[in-house]
């Protein structure tokens, strides 16, 4: 199965030049075409059976888990498609460098990198097992739950249980949230690939047509 880029997929539009070394208002410039964008159709992308869950290790890009997963790193388009990415700098896991770069930016130095963020919950459980407040809910450092304890049958006190999270833990957090994604299983590739054929391609029916892979835009500069 041949395969291509993705933007080699996506079809062309001759552009009027803003170029500044234009001299002719009918000079056109050959652009991609970034409003005709494909997507994972409905009934493969809503359906958990078609992908598998993937963590994300260390400075790994999505060329490097095409090339783990399909043997190609032409399908990096594919695994961000799968998990609905955009925009690569936000939305993906940054890399160690940029991650301390990061940090250093938005908190100025070491000492703002360690100080508390704000804190946690650890897990309670009352005498028979049965959890009272879970881990991981934000509370004030000074926060105290009180329950009754049908097995010891008392009422129970306890404070001093939550947790300091500082600024590089909740950082870091979000990093590696980032790094659960999913993957599409190989034997759906070429259902993907045909209806990346299906939806590129221009269709026939208008002026500024050309040809399955260029439409040309209006020049209204002609017209005044």
């Amino acid at each position: 199965m041949a395969i291509k880029p993705y933007f080699r997929n996506v079809p062309d539009f001759d552009y009027i030049s803003r170029l500044a070394g234009s001299t002719n208002i009918s000079d056109y410039i050959q652009v991609k075409n970034l409003f005709k964008r494909a997507k994972i159709r409905p009934d493969i992308l809503e359906n958990l059976n078609h992908f598998t869950k993937y963590k994300i290790i260390g400075d790994e890009r999505p060329d490097n888990i095409a090339y783990k997963i399909y043997n190609t790193p032409d399908l990096d388009w594919l695994v961000m498609m799968a998990n609905n990415i955009i925009n690569l700098k936000d939305e993906w896991p940054m890399n160690q460098q940029s991650f301390h770069n990061y940090l250093i930016k938005k908190y100025t130095d070491e000492a703002g990198i360690h100080s508390i963020h704000h804190y946690e919950t650890t897990e309670i459980k009352d005498s028979s097992g049965r959890i009272i407040i879970k881990k991981g809910l934000e509370v004030p450092s000074d926060y105290t739950v009180s329950y009754y304890d049908s097995g010891l049958q008392a009422q129970q006190v306890i404070s001093n249980f939550a947790e300091s999270i500082t600024n590089y833990t909740y950082e870091e957090n979000i990093q590696n949230e980032k790094r659960n994604i999913f993957v599409l299983k190989g034997k759906y590739i070429g259902l993907i690939l045909d209806d990346l054929k299906q939806i590129m391609p221009y269709k026939k029916g208008s002026t500024q047509f050309v040809s399955r892979t260029l439409v040309k835009g209006e020049n209204i500069r002609l017209y005044n």
